[in-house]
């Protein structure tokens, strides 16, 4: 078994992306089986970082919960309290990637292994027992992983433990966008540390403009201490404190796919409060950790994939000259 205390314990989805991948002979197109699902994306990468790594999740008993398994296990994630069920399926997504490398996904999953996660298959004392808690909604589109998941963040909570929350709006997971947002809002309520995109941002608040949008949610969860969020190719923002820190995105060509480019951000967060704290950051650590997310995020959508393409450390470093 593996030790109790963790650096960051993720629960959620992991599934198989299949991706776009040409064609064959007979002009069929090809997919390429990607491991993925955002939790375990930014536990890939935080362990690229030298963390130590915990994940809660569901699986199929099927080649693909195996696959998934392993991979995890290989990128150093620690898979103990990984749950093999019988009664449904690992979750596929299979993504469309469009020029400008923005994505729409086809989600089987009704239901999914994942979806089944129940509050009795929890490892409570290993997710109290890490420095952060990072989740996100998919695991709450359904009511017994909901539960699952509020009895998880409650036992971090409990146990002193941060909590980290990234929305990543799938609507079509959803029964009703009201939910979703109900549910976002449940999620927001209760972190710490938080990463948003900016089209969540506008769902969320209506606005587009982002310090509007930013305001009325910080008006309205003063408990979030570092507010994150991401525009894609624009670039990205922290807002903490009465500080606002804007860093345009790293363009230096050759972007394929944007799977997993959000999550590399989130994780290369997670790495700087792990070693600054969430206590006294100025306007200089704000503008470090932006610049190192958005640019490990930058690598990542030069490559297919997600868990098996983060990039390392001293590659991010390379490409800022350190």
């Amino acid at each position: 078994m593996c030790e109790k205390r963790f650096d960051v314990t993720a629960l959620g989805e992991l599934l198989i992306d299949f991706t776009e991948n040409g064609r064959s002979g007979q002009g069929n197109t090809l997919f390429e089986a990607n491991p993925g699902g955002a939790p375990c994306n930014v536990l890939a990468m935080l362990k690229k970082l030298g963390r130590s790594c915990a994940f809660v999740g569901k699986v199929g008993e099927d080649m693909f919960g195996h696959l998934l398994h392993d991979v995890g296990a290989e990128a150093g994630i620690c898979m103990d309290h990984l749950v093999f069920g019988r009664d449904a399926r690992t979750t596929l997504a299979f993504v469309k990637t469009f020029e400008n490398g923005d994505r729409d996904f086809s989600f089987y999953r009704n239901p999914g292994a994942d979806m089944l996660l129940t509050e009795d298959e929890l490892p409570l004392d290993v997710i109290a027992g890490s420095r952060i808690f990072h989740f996100g909604t998919l695991s709450m589109t359904h009511e017994g992983v909901r539960q699952a998941t509020c009895k998880a963040i409650g036992s971090a909570k409990a146990g002193g433990t941060l909590i980290s929350f990234d929305p990543n709006l799938r609507p079509p997971l959803w029964d009703s966008l009201e939910d979703a947002r109900t549910q976002i809002s449940y999620g927001l309520a209760h972190c710490d540390i938080l990463k948003i995109a900016d089209n969540e941002l506008e769902f969320m608040t209506g606005e587009t403009d982002f310090d509007k949008g930013t305001a009325m949610l910080r008006g309205r969860f003063p408990n979030i201490k570092l507010f994150n969020v991401t525009a894609g190719a624009d670039g990205s923002y922290s807002y903490y404190g009465d500080k606002r820190v804007f860093v345009p995105a790293c363009k230096l060509g050759g972007t394929i796919e944007t799977t997993g480019a959000g999550d590399t951000f989130c994780a290369c967060v997670l790495s700087f409060v792990l070693e600054r704290g969430l206590d006294g950051l100025t306007e200089a650590d704000l503008t470090e950790m932006l610049t190192f997310a958005n640019t490990a995020a930058y690598l990542v959508t030069t490559r297919k994939g997600a868990i098996r393409s983060m990039p390392e450390r001293a590659e991010v470093e390379a490409l800022l000259g350190r």
